[in-house]
């Protein structure tokens, strides 16, 4: 059994139980924490707190973690690119497109499957059932370097460097307008839309978030850009750059309703990964090339320029 316990800041008062857990602890998802609280495992100042129970300054909030289950989620002989491997972890290039994990209706053809055929059980349990292996996320529509952990205690490790920001990730991504700086930092907090629980929204009160920006090329229309990101929030580059008035290109949540390119999925690729190997402590860099649905909007744009 894992227990989390927490006192409430003044910050965080008025939220509802499952969102500062969600907040709090991101290694689960939402839905998941909502189960454990309809279970009863989550109680406020020792009474069985309830999803919609809004919380005040100084409550205390303890959460008790099951352990995990025996792996349900079945094995599938998918195709992935792998760019290291090793006894601890690996790293994996995700194809635009793939889901990490299996979630609600959607249990096959993920990262997930995938990493079970290949690795034969040899994932960390840390995440339970639904994620073994997986440190940290990103979405369908991205893609990208990951790296996946193989024991526990590799996953501990690297979950440690993300929560210390000694993790190194860099994305390239195409956004709207043109961004006249040559730099950039956007430092706006983050937390879940009062008006949407499935979005995330730049919000007084919300969690630490930052991110760097980089102009890379400028279009007549958009701006290509490398970003640094400091904190790992949930859709932190797509709410941060929306925030700013220049959406991610392709992004269908936080983007224009009217997409500017006949293509489908968001213009956001996860290139560069750096962190501290778990055992031998020497830092490790991984580097992706820019992928094909990237490098043809990419030319496209590049042709009209060129044109003018």
């Amino acid at each position: 059994m894992e227990k989390h316990e927490f006192i409430l800041d003044s910050e965080d008062e008025g939220k509802r139980l499952d969102v500062f857990l969600a907040d709090n602890l991101e290694k689960y998802s939402r839905s998941y924490l909502q189960k454990l609280i309809k279970e009863n495992r989550a109680y406020v100042n020792k009474e069985p707190g309830k999803n919609r129970s809004i919380l005040k300054e100084g409550d205390e909030i303890i959460i008790d973690i099951p352990e995990p289950k025996p792996l349900e989620i079945k094995e599938e002989n998918i195709p992935i690119e792998i760019i290291y491997e090793d006894e601890d972890l690996l790293v994996v290039n995700k194809p635009q497109g793939m889901v990490v994990h299996p979630g609600a209706g959607n249990y096959e053809g993920t990262l997930v499957n995938a990493l079970m055929y290949h690795c034969k059980g040899k994932l960390s349990s840390i995440n339970g059932v639904i994620r073994p292996g997986i440190v940290h996320r990103i979405d369908k529509d991205t893609s990208g370097l990951l790296m996946v952990a193989k024991t526990d205690q590799a996953h501990r490790d690297l979950q440690k460097q993300l929560q210390d920001r000694k993790v190194s990730r860099h994305y390239l991504l195409l956004v709207h307008g043109v961004i006249e700086e040559e730099k950039a930092v956007i430092d706006a907090p983050l937390g879940r839309s009062p008006k949407n629980p499935l979005k995330m929204t730049v919000l007084d009160g919300g969690r630490y978030a930052k991110t760097h920006l980089k102009v890379l090329e400028r279009f007549e229309k958009y701006t290509l850009l490398e970003a640094r990101l400091e904190t790992g929030r949930t859709h932190q580059i797509r709410v941060h750059l929306q925030y700013i008035g220049h959406s991610l290109v392709g992004d269908p949540v936080y983007g224009p309703i009217k997409p500017h390119f006949s293509r489908e999925g968001q213009m956001l690729h996860a290139k560069t990964l750096g962190f501290i190997h778990p055992s031998t402590k020497e830092y490790m860099e991984f580097d992706s090339p820019v992928p094909d649905y990237f490098h043809k909007v990419i030319l496209e744009l590049k042709t009209h320029k060129a044109d003018k």
